[in-house]
């Protein structure tokens, strides 16, 4: 189900059991964007049947938050173009060449949610972006700026946020969790973070895999070690 977060952005909602995150939507006049591509063309998929659903267009361009393979692996079935930054895609060439020369053992080995997504045996296909950024970008889909910048953050090394200033949102993807796969949350990396949300002055901050949170949840969580 579709839920609408302000006049601009809805959110398809994160899936635990098959670790599916929040894919994220952004209306502007001329186009529209999307958050993440998803962990599956089958999630996608659902994505897309939801936002026809609503009338709303598909997205012209699809902006990664990071990597990992449960926001990036239906890049292959997105409509339009993705955009991500330059280590990201580095990151995905990386995890595309491991896959083609050990086979998908190891990646079904890491966890039983993404047995569960793959369970009726469909490819796993690791695409690049199309294009890649370094630092920061600005966009504009049509009286709608979004920022799309390199964020320091405990999870990855390749976090990408988008902040939609007019709507006072800010995506977050997984950038607030500890660094996979160790668990650490790294309390320099962690204060970072919470910096750069309060200077941000976000009204609504959305997580990959939780429900919108204040900016003050997000900074407490983080300075309290609880990513």
């Amino acid at each position: 189900m579709l839920n609408r977060l302000t006049e601009r952005i809805w959110v398809y909602p994160y899936e635990e059991a098959r670790d599916r995150p929040n894919l994220g939507y952004v209306r502007g006049d001329r186009w529209s964007l999307a958050v993440d591509a998803g962990h599956s063309a089958d999630h996608l998929r659902g994505f897309y049947r939801e936002l026809e659903a609503a009338g709303l267009p598909l997205p012209a361009l699809t902006v990664l938050t990071h990597w990992h393979w449960d926001h990036t692996l239906a890049m292959h079935a997105v409509h339009g173009l993705c955009l991500a930054g330059e280590m990201t895609n580095r990151h995905l060439a990386a995890f595309r060449d491991r896959l083609a020369a050990e086979g998908t053992g190891f990646f079904f080995g890491l966890d039983e949610r993404i047995r569960r997504e793959y369970a009726d045996g469909k490819p796993v296909i690791v695409t690049l972006a199309d294009m890649t950024f370094a630092g920061e970008m600005s966009l504009d889909p049509g009286n709608c700026p979004v920022r799309v910048f390199r964020a320091e953050a405990p999870h990855t090394d390749d976090t990408t946020l988008i902040d939609v200033p007019g709507e006072g949102v800010l995506f977050l993807g997984d950038s607030t969790g500890a660094s996979f796969p160790d668990r650490i949350m790294d309390p320099d990396l962690a204060g970072k973070l919470a910096e750069t949300v309060r200077s941000a002055h976000p009204t609504i901050c959305l997580e990959g895999h939780w429900t919108p949170l204040s900016p003050e949840e997000i900074m407490h969580d983080l300075m309290n070690g609880n990513g």
